[in-house]
């Protein structure tokens, strides 16, 4: 009897263990919808502080008051300000183009990196990652792993995804990885020059009691805790899954739809949360409108998982696929957010003493698997190709910036620091080393301030690119390639001329070098290795002889 037990055990674990092996995505799924899974509250209403009753002097004779819309993944396509839009232009973007036409346009913007975190840390402090040592992005405990083990079972085509075992076990965990405290933000800057700093939405520079964004000297802040825009089964919501991306079942099997304020518990939001945001940083403005103010709205449109409201679903009519119709609806409600926020300045009588500050954190991602969302630049997020560095930066300033001002000098995320700070009357320490430069110079034949060497950087490990003036080197070791375009002539990188130019190579592999002298170390290791197709959107097969760089994290 006892024997004949066993043998059905033993039969009913070697079958239970046979369908383990051939459903792994199932298992890894399910285990990655019971990771650090949090309790959620009912939604409440956030308690805001509130500034003076009256002026203590008019807003026209205040120091600007700044506000700052930063998009999510948005692709330089996306805005029909540059001529494309969202499927061929069927989904305009007319707030942001009317903020674009009432101040600055710079036609040759760019992020931090590829990547989100390093890029909004560098717009808070001015400064590369060789002296911050934030270079990588933190990801949850285990993703890493997950999102190999999806991969590998994915037939995309590309080479396997390489996770760094070694790295790992020498890496501080999610909570421990963050923007250090010791890095000054512009809420602490802005602070001794009398300003009110708030942040709503995305943060990703940290979880930890040292990372917060109160930690780092902002007084309020409504952070995104998890990472869906309504709940997958909300009767408002339309969802699009991405099948192909090991990181978007990622994301719908892991994330929950959350936020919290000032670090508190968290509670349910009160809606679609680009809408939601918008709310309560409407509330911001009429709390703080007789102080000055730095608002930071940090979207997560239009990053998956992919969710738009049914109403905006409907309302850009029948685009196919279904997933970039959902994409359309995201566009357009991340729009509607901009225009929504420039009519509440204009209510309360602050629009003509405001900075509106529009961008993108890293250029379109290829995985969601839409070609155009960064056309006609090539390459994705994750890599440092054009499409994935591109992004807009649209600066509106009544009375300072005149409309339909065009600056076509490069310039990039790590300039809106010292920008906001001198707008704002503040002073920059004197020990604290900026890499940014001011975009609203006085001396209208050079409204950029000039940086060393002309030069801007971007890095993440290995891969590492320099552009002086209109050249642009790119060098990585997986695969070991360099890469030298002209971009007055060739904007898209067609044309590598690295072989027809070895003394151009060499000076701009000088500037490499000399960016890393004395650099700081990246504060952890990258864990993960991601292979990328430059030309080709994530559910189109990659081939052999295709482009591909990978990206590591």
């Amino acid at each position: 009897m006892i024997r004949r037990i066993l043998l059905g055990l033993l039969v009913v674990l070697v079958a239970a263990g046979t369908w383990a092996w051939f459903n792994k995505s199932t298992v890894l799924l399910f285990a990655a919808s019971h990771m650090g899974k949090h309790e959620i509250a009912p939604h409440r209403d956030v308690v805001w502080q509130k500034g003076p009753a009256s002026p203590a002097v008019p807003a026209d004779k205040r120091p600007p008051n700044i506000v700052f819309i930063l998009a999510d993944d948005l692709g330089i396509n996306d805005i029909s300000t540059f001529g494309g839009g969202v499927a061929g232009g069927k989904v305009p973007t007319p707030n942001i183009d009317r903020l674009a036409a009432e101040g600055a346009i710079y036609s040759q913007a760019y992020a931090g990196t590829a990547s989100c975190a390093p890029s909004r840390a560098m717009i808070l402090t001015g400064r590369y990652p060789t002296r911050t040592g934030f270079e990588f992005t933190p990801t949850p405990d285990g993703m890493g792993r997950i999102v190999k083990a999806l991969s590998d079972e994915m037939d995309s085509g590309l080479p396997p995804v390489t996770y760094l075992d070694a790295a790992v076990e020498g890496a501080p965990d999610f909570d421990g990885q963050g923007l250090p405290g010791s890095e000054r933000t512009i809420a602490e800057i802005l602070k001794p020059a009398g300003y009110h700093s708030v942040h709503i939405g995305k943060w990703h520079l940290g979880d930890g009691p040292e990372f917060s964004a109160n930690a780092q000297g902002f007084d309020e802040s409504l952070l995104m805790a998890s990472a869906m825009h309504l709940p997958e089964d909300d009767p408002n919501v339309v969802n699009a899954k991405v099948d192909f991306d090991p990181i978007d079942k990622f994301l719908w099997a892991r994330m929950q739809f959350a936020t919290s304020y000032n670090g508190g518990k968290w509670f349910k939001p009160g809606g679609y949360l680009a809408d939601y945001w918008t709310d309560e940083a409407i509330k911001v403005i009429e709390a703080n409108r007789n102080r000055p103010f730095f608002l930071y709205l940090a979207h997560w449109n239009v990053h998956t998982p992919l969710q738009a409201t049914r109403a905006d679903y409907d309302a850009v009519g029948d685009i196919k696929p279904h997933r970039l119709r959902v994409y359309a609806a995201m566009v357009r409600a991340l729009d509607r957010s901009v225009g929504r926020i420039m009519q509440s300045l204009k209510d309360q009588g602050l629009d003509d003493n405001t900075i509106i500050v529009f961008s993108s954190d890293n250029g379109g991602a290829g995985y969601i698997g839409l070609p155009q969302v960064n056309a006609p630049y090539r390459g994705w997020k994750l890599t440092l190709f054009e499409g994935g560095i591109r992004v807009p930066m649209f600066v509106r300033w009544p009375g300072r910036v005149k409309p339909g001002t065009r600056v076509d000098t490069p310039v990039a995320h790590i300039d809106l620091m010292p920008t906001f700070a001198r707008a704002g009357g503040a002073k920059l320490p004197a020990d604290l080393e900026i890499d940014g430069v001011d975009l609203l110079g006085d001396d209208p034949a050079n409204p950029v301030g000039q940086r060393p060497d002309d030069a801007i950087f971007w890095q993440s490990a290995y891969y590492r690119v320099v552009r002086q003036g209109d050249w642009k080197l790119q060098v990585t070791e997986r695969p070991r390639k360099t890469w030298l375009f002209n971009l007055k002539d060739d904007p898209t990188e067609q044309r590598d001329l690295a072989a027809a130019n070895p003394t151009k190579v060499a000076e701009l592999k000088a500037l490499l070098a000399r960016h890393q002298q004395g650099a700081r170390k990246p504060l952890y290791p990258h864990t993960i290795e991601a292979p990328v197709a430059i030309d080709k959107p994530l559910g189109v097969k990659f081939r052999k002889g295709d482009a591909l760089i990978y990206w590591p994290n």
